[in-house]
């Protein structure tokens, strides 16, 4: 085993050849050293503003829905090792993705019958685009090839995903002039619980109808956006995609990959319009943050409308498609996740949030406080200052990652009440400092 490098040869070699997400290269930044993961804690390799841990209230991103070194994934992790961490899935299968599947078709809305598995969220949007094209192209109607979305949105940093992404002020702006042209609704109007819009639903209606001929697809994170900019809209406008798409003959796509698994307070937040989609995208936490897998769903008329065409296959395969290593943690953090009372401790993190940022308000430079399930949003008025905003939460003892006018939080589901507390805390220093 080669010898442990110091915090200060990781960060000079970091520096040097390491290309962090959204940054240049090299970063301007020094990023924490990271030496291990418990519970909701990071421990770092060196103390930062007098801080040996901090309280992750990111879930790595979204994923780490239980914690880390969790018992129970843990071992289905070693337990996977030792039969086997990889083989392929092309013309083989295995216990754990056939598990994992079965397990998806029943957890999430019916009709959603079929699983494709994928490497990212990313790129189950990729393979969840590749369906709707090909199922019309297969019904003889190539010309519906464009997407439908609404603004604010975020669905992966890969092509197509981009293309659907906000095209003003996203971070996918650079590229608008290549990317696929796509059509755009306005954004939601805000507010999980406001009556809807009449005239938004109009007009959502409307664009559907005028581009129909063309359309292969809409497709909407539902009723909360997130790297987009945080925004909770209401079930609602789901109802209204789902019955403008059957009247014109549209198939309905909703990204779950950051909502999906409890966070909105429904296990899937299509749930809570009482709809299903023709597709669905799910990840992040899928394998509770332990390793990458997503999967794209599909009703039986898209899977055997492909598999009529004239090339009756998905022509998607990646190399690690179906991993079973990450299957099996993946099978194991839907059961931990489901064998407990996961919407009670949803719904006790959301009403800590409520409480310990109702504070955040008075401060100024916030133009909003909001909270959906286990999502905390603190939106100012202005672009965040990521390094004062960061060493503040620091100072408290927690990690965040604002972005853009936002800091935020979506804590592990096992953040106890005093934690919970404590990234409030570090929500409004964020803000107030940032």
């Amino acid at each position: 085993m080669p010898e442990a490098l110091s915090p200060a040869e990781l960060r000079s070699l970091d520096r040097a050849h390491v290309w962090h997400p959204y940054g240049p290269m090299p970063g301007r930044q020094d990023p924490l050293v990271v030496e291990s993961a418990s519970g909701v804690r990071l421990r770092l390799a060196e103390p930062s503003h007098g801080r040996t841990e901090l309280v992750d209230g990111m879930s790595s991103w979204w994923s780490a829905v239980h914690g880390y070194n969790h018992p129970v994934l843990n071992e289905a992790a070693r337990g996977q090792l030792d039969r086997m961490s990889h083989v392929m899935f092309g013309g083989l299968t295995h216990e754990p993705a056939v598990r994992l599947a079965t397990r998806l078709v029943e957890i999430t809305p019916e009709p959603l019958r079929h699983v494709f598995l994928a490497d990212s969220g990313s790129v189950s949007v990729e393979v969840a685009v590749k369906m709707c094209l090909q199922f019309w192209r297969s019904a003889g109607r190539p010309a519906k090839q464009r997407l439908l979305t609404w603004r604010g949105g975020y669905h992966g940093d890969t092509w197509q995903p981009m293309s659907v992404c906000d095209p003003e002020g996203g971070m996918h702006e650079l590229w608008s002039g290549v990317l696929p042209r796509q059509v755009f609704a306005d954004e939601p109007p805000a507010g999980f619980d406001a009556e809807p819009d009449a005239a938004y639903v109009r007009h959502l209606r409307e664009l559907i109808a005028e581009h129909a001929d063309r359309l292969a697809a809409v497709i909407v994170e539902p009723v909360a956006q997130g790297a987009g900019g945080m925004r909770f809209h209401s079930p609602a406008y789901l109802r209204v995609l789902r019955e403008a798409c059957d009247e014109h003959g549209v198939l309905l796509v909703f990204d779950e990959i950051a909502t999906g698994f409890g966070r909105t307070g429904q296990l899937f937040a299509a749930g809570h319009a009482g709809i299903s989609p023709d597709v669905m995208c799910v990840g992040k936490a899928l394998t509770g943050g332990y390793l990458t897998m997503a999967a794209t769903l599909c009703t039986s008329r898209v899977a055997e409308g492909i598999s009529r065409g004239e090339v009756p296959v998905l022509a998607h395969g990646p190399t690690f498609m179906g991993n079973p290593l990450a299957a099996a943690v993946a099978c194991a953090s839907i059961d931990l996740l489901l064998g407990q009372d996961w919407e009670r401790e949803v719904a006790r993190i959301g009403a800590g949030l409520r409480k310990g940022l109702a504070p955040a308000s008075e401060l100024p430079g916030v133009r909003d406080v909001r909270v959906l399930g286990a999502i905390g949003v603190v939106q100012l008025d202005h672009e965040v200052d990521m390094a004062a905003a960061t060493r503040a939460a620091v100072r408290e003892g927690v990690w965040l990652r604002p972005f853009r006018d936002l800091v935020y939080t979506m804590p592990p589901y096992v953040t106890d009440d005093e934690d919970v507390a404590r990234i409030c805390r570090a929500v409004c220093a964020a803000a107030r400092e940032g």
